[in-house]
């Protein structure tokens, strides 16, 4: 703490926002923070800021004849951990003067009046300004909104679709070209797959042991796919017909018509296992994001090589629960998941400090910190180009991220997130979907109080 405190511009107690305060100092000392450091976790964006953003932009300053001091105040830490600093940070009025934080912890942070809006610490004219907001699709903006204020710039994003086998799917007389548009249309395959014998159909995350993979990978979308989000006008969904329906469905998959391995959800390394068993034409279908196509099914450097992965692996949008039934009437959805980077409330530097993060978030600097690599970055134009030769990745971003979801940026999202999982662990284990319904809705009038729920 004492380090973060000397090296940020950010000194002493929480001040009032002054979008004007020092605009036009000719020396200027700022420090970025993430949990990235040298040689450790997130260690290619170390380097990117530390090689990369640094130099170039301090360059650019000089040009306008400010001296800039811009430092990288790296972390290695958990999750948790460096959320914990980050509030700490924040609460004494200390950390550095840009925050790269997880879109979740968003609203968390700005209800607890810990962080305030660009707009705040800026001002709108010249936030609404910036030409990267053209870039960056409104759903993806979202995963830095709060209470329909923007806070941060998003630090790139993701997409979940249905992947498939396309070898499977041959041999189960399934077109190669699968875009299913209900909940029955998936199943009516998964049915099709059941006949090959050793072979799963569908692979839907579900139980605890999966953790957030569940959540995420799983519940989340299905349940979009009914028209509802999991929070909406500060309600939680409770016992209502629509987690029915998603529960439903699970129980459809693991109730004992063959549809899923229930077994493989209670594993402690099951998702791991049910990647390798994509890998080798044992899973038919299976609900994830785009990190199983380029990270774990990579044919060179993939945790679970599968070198014909360009060819045997198809890709499906997730359809609604039926045609026009997902949120804002949409027949398809999906989650997306990511981070922003936020400007200090407290930083002495508020027009430097815009100026930094501008430059952060532009396509050059974008496809700098790609190195090379296809990965699905917040920018549209980036994307088009750096995506070109990825025909998922460009799915991704152009059919997916314009309708995606983000998650609650609320405190109390992961303990409810942890009580879906239960509910799914308890449809997988022989409950029915009202029996763990029920054990849900009283789990979650513990966490946020019945008030704050919608049922029926």
């Amino acid at each position: 703490m004492t380090a973060m405190t000397v090296l940020g511009g950010c000194l002493g107690q929480p001040q009032s926002a002054d979008s004007s305060r020092n605009a036009d100092a000719k020396e200027v000392s700022l420090t970025i923070t993430g949990n990235a450091v040298a040689g450790g976790k997130n260690s290619a964006k170390a380097a990117w800021v530390t090689d990369w953003v640094i130099p170039r932009f301090v360059e650019e300053q000089k040009r306008k004849g400010v001296t800039a001091t811009v430092r990288f105040d790296g972390n290695g830490a958990g999750d948790e951990d460096y959320k914990t600093k980050i509030a700490l940070d924040l609460k004494t009025g200390g950390g550095a003067d840009i925050m790269a934080v997880d879109g979740i912890w968003v609203g968390e942070f700005a209800g607890g009046k810990q962080i305030r809006s660009l707009d705040e610490i800026v001002g709108k004219d010249k936030v609404d300004a910036w030409e990267g907001w053209k870039q960056i699709p409104q759903a993806v903006q979202s995963v830095g909104v709060f209470d329909s204020k923007r806070y941060g710039v998003p630090d790139g994003t993701d997409g979940r679709v249905l992947f498939y086998n396309k070898k499977l799917f041959a041999q189960a007389g399934l077109p190669a070209t699968w875009q299913p548009r209900s909940w029955d249309e998936l199943l009516s395959a998964g049915e099709a797959l059941k006949k090959l014998p050793g072979v799963t159909p569908i692979q839907l995350n579900a139980g605890t042991a999966m953790g957030e993979a569940t959540t995420m990978q799983g519940l989340l979308p299905l349940l979009v796919g009914t028209g509802k989000p999991l929070l909406a006008n500060g309600k939680w969904q409770g016992a209502t017909s629509n987690l029915k329906d998603v529960l439903g469905l699970y129980q459809r998959v693991y109730g004992g018509g063959g549809l899923g391995d229930a077994l493989l959800q209670q594993e402690a390394k099951g998702r791991d296992k049910s990647f390798a068993q994509f890998a080798e034409n044992k899973i038919g279908i299976m609900l994830e994001s785009d990190y199983l196509w380029r990270s774990v099914l990579e044919p060179t450097k993939g945790a679970v090589k599968m070198a014909d992965r360009d060819s045997s692996v198809g890709w499906a949008m997730i359809p609604a629960q039926r045609p026009g039934a997902g949120v804002r009437g949409q027949d398809f959805v999906s989650m997306s998941g990511g981070a922003i980077n936020l400007i200090n409330s407290n930083t002495k530097f508020p027009a430097q400090a815009w100026e930094l993060l501008q430059f952060m978030n532009s396509a050059e600097a974008v496809k700098a910190r790609l190195g090379g690599a296809a990965q699905v970055t917040q920018r549209t134009d980036v994307n088009n180009e750096v995506l070109a030769g990825d025909p998922l990745l460009s799915f991704i971003a152009q059919k997916v991220l314009p309708l995606t979801e983000y998650r609650p940026g609320v405190a109390n999202y992961t303990r409810v997130s942890s009580a879906l999982q239960q509910a799914t662990a308890d449809v997988v284990s022989g409950k029915t979907a009202q029996e763990a319904l029920n054990a849900y809705q009283e789990a979650l009038k513990k966490i946020v109080g019945e008030n704050e729920i919608v049922s029926g």
